[in-house]
């Protein structure tokens, strides 16, 4: 039996200090009465029953609730003051084009608060920030990040613990959203990473990281609590694609007055355009491999094909008519593959393939909301949130850094990926991931060894690693990356979270009002040989194993991709960042009205399937194949495919 990293008397301090610091947790809205009674009544059910345990639709209805009450105490503005949003006085909107289009600095989303949202502002928190402080020096190196990279990172033996629910394109799907959403920036200041006593086989005497760049100080608060810069726009814009600049976008586009973006057009192929050190011409271009390749090039033709479609309907349209308005379908397109498709695939629970359907369409479902419209004009449970309206929940919308620790999934890389023919499902080659990245990354497709028909399907057979301990690839923990740097992922991920003040593992739990465990043990449901090398790693402290070593050590709820303890957050921020986006939340803005008649249709009755044969139509049988199988979920594999015993794809062994 495993001892309690604390005897009783510390225990109890901790407790206390628990309760002092949840009773600081500042509401940021006050729900309706329905809304408190609905959250009182599942806070009393789950202490019988947890929610992953109920029915399927009272299990949506509790997440429903468990929702209301993240929004009331787990949003937390970046700045101490709200004036840091900007106001229409200062901020006016001078050109009446980005009413009704997405700006692509991401301004004027919020016509109250025009600089919500956009590039360069702050990272918001889950917590309150005076939680959330800069580490000091002993804080940030203990224990050694390289130390708990090697022993709860890297692959063991290079085994590959795959993720046999999923296929490589779910893998590649999220970090094309991530590119998106978030991109800190690096300071010109270095760390100089200890490496741990006893020896280590890293090729130089200390690992060099730039620094993460804090904000100006703008209150006294900021220099204990500083502040982060989003590069990106936090928005679903598709700034990925499109840019976070205005100047960035207008040269992305062709010289045409069509709206389209601009593609390398080979023959019948058409690839992104490269710039003269061969880095691809499109939005956001760092970590760059081809599962990035692959997708950026097809909603650039998506793009591309929206603006065929409205030209056709709509002659008159300007360029820059033509280029709005394909923008805004196209992003809402990602935002609802996402929603309704990508989450279901990783949190394959039934509460979840029943709530993340009602964030889209409402418990009224699709059909009925395609047939009628919103039957609710406000509500988000019966009609969906698109169209409900935005609403800020008492803080102004931003990413949280929270939200970015959560998403760190290096695990699902595999170190290899197997090549198939599109057509006759044959092995072509298995190529290692290191030689698919950044300047390489479409050689592959250039060269003719294969095509873009001949990826997807490889990357809809092939699995992603599970998002567990000792699952990081080798590459990622030795990365040469263009400007210079040699890094651990791994280090890099315990490092970035200490650095920027997310709270540890059991701290995080409590300031979600999550149990707590007292025990190595317990955080680990139980596993006693992972328990000893967690508690020998963390010198038998509990309190200091940081948030995502104790996610990834967590039993899993079944069907879940990763913990619920990410899930906490995850249910927060992915229903926030449609809500609060008026482009998609908008009761005027989601519509033909703004989207126009055809672009609106093309939205509401597009997913990923119709996205893939619309480009690729030589993949129409093995889509069709799969039936209502979830295009994120392994695909049905050719016979010849199943010949090949690779062990990273779903081929038999």
């Amino acid at each position: 039996m495993m001892s309690s990293s604390n005897d009783s008397s510390t225990v109890d301090d901790l407790q206390k200090v628990a309760k002092e610091e949840e009773q600081q947790l500042t509401p940021s809205f006050t729900p309706t009465l329905p809304e408190r009674l609905g959250i009182g009544a599942f806070k009393l059910l789950n202490r019988v029953v947890p929610w992953y345990k109920l029915p399927g639709f009272i299990g949506a209805f509790n997440l429903a609730f468990l929702r209301i009450e993240l929004r009331q105490f787990n949003l937390y503005d970046g700045y101490a003051s709200p004036e840091a949003q900007g106001n229409a006085r200062d901020h006016p909107l001078t050109d009446e084009r980005y009413r009704s289009a997405r700006h692509s600095d991401g301004k004027f989303n919020s016509l109250e608060q025009p600089l919500m949202g956009c590039r360069g502002m702050r990272f918001g928190r889950n917590f309150p920030r005076h939680l959330t402080p800069r580490p000091t020096e002993e804080e940030l190196w203990t224990p050694n990040p390289r130390m708990i990279s090697d022993r709860f990172m890297a692959r063991r033996d290079g085994r590959f613990i795959p993720a046999t629910t999923l296929n490589m394109l779910a893998a590649a799907w999220i970090q094309f959203q991530i590119h998106d959403w978030f991109n800190h920036i690096e300071s010109n200041e270095k760390f100089k990473v200890p490496l741990p006593e006893g020896g280590d086989p890293w090729p130089h005497s200390h690992m060099e990281l730039f620094r993460t760049k804090a904000d100006e100080v703008r209150d006294p608060s900021d220099v204990k609590c500083p502040g982060y810069n989003n590069e990106n726009t936090a928005w679903w814009d598709g700034s990925q694609i499109y840019g976070s600049s205005e100047k960035a976008t207008e040269a992305l586009r062709t010289k045409l007055p069509d709206g389209k973006l601009e593609l390398d057009e080979r023959g019948t192929v058409s690839f992104l355009p490269r710039d003269k050190d061969g880095n691809p011409l499109t939005g956001f271009n760092n970590n760059w491999w081809i599962g990035m390749e692959m997708l950026h090039t097809l909603f650039a033709l998506e793009h591309n094909a929206i603006c065929d479609a409205l030209k056709a309907a709509y002659p008159d349209m300007t360029g820059d008519q033509i280029f709005d308005k394909a923008r805004l379908v196209n992003c809402a397109l990602m935002a609802k593959i996402h929603t309704v498709e990508w989450t279901p695939a990783i949190l394959a629970h039934p509460a979840l393939q029943i709530g993340m359907s009602a964030n889209w369409w409402g418990i009224v479902g699709e059909k009925l909301t395609k047939m009628l419209g919103r039957i609710s004009k406000t509500s988000e449970i019966i009609s969906g949130i698109p169209g409900s309206g935005p609403e800020q929940d008492g803080a102004p919308f931003s990413l949280t850094e929270e939200f970015v620790s959560v998403y760190r999934m290096h695990s699902l890389m595999p170190e290899s990926i197997a090549f198939f023919s599109s057509a006759s499902g044959s092995h072509i080659s298995t190529i290692p991931v290191p030689s698919l990245t950044f300047s390489k990354a479409q050689e592959p497709l250039a060269s003719g060894l294969v095509t873009f028909p001949d990826v997807f399907y490889s990357f809809g057979i092939n699995y992603p690693g599970a998002i567990t301990n000792n699952n990081y690839p080798s590459f990622l923990r030795e990365l040469p990356t263009p400007d210079g740097q040699l890094r651990d992922l791994g280090t890099v991920d315990i490092l970035r979270d200490r650095e920027r003040g997310v709270p540890r593992y059991c701290q995080f739990r409590r300031l979600l009002r999550m149990s707590v465990p007292k025990t190595f043990e317990e955080l680990t449901g139980g596993n006693v040989e992972l328990a000893k090398e967690l508690e020998e790693a963390y010198n038998g402290d509990i309190n200091l194993v940081d948030a995502l070593v104790g996610s990834h050590s967590e039993p899993v709820i079944p069907g879940f991709g990763f913990s619920e303890t990410a899930f906490r957050v995850f249910l927060l921020m992915a229903s926030r960042r449609l809500k609060s986006d008026r482009f998609i939340a908008g009761a005027s803005e989601f519509g033909p009205g703004t989207y126009t008649r055809v672009g609106f249709d093309w939205l509401q009755n597009t997913g990923m399937k119709d996205v893939l044969k619309r480009h690729f139509p030589e993949l129409k049988g093995v889509l069709e194949a799969g039936g209502e199988r979830n295009v994120f979920a392994p695909w049905v594999m050719m016979e010849e495919s199943k010949k090949y015993n690779g062990v990273e794809t779903n081929a038999p062994a």
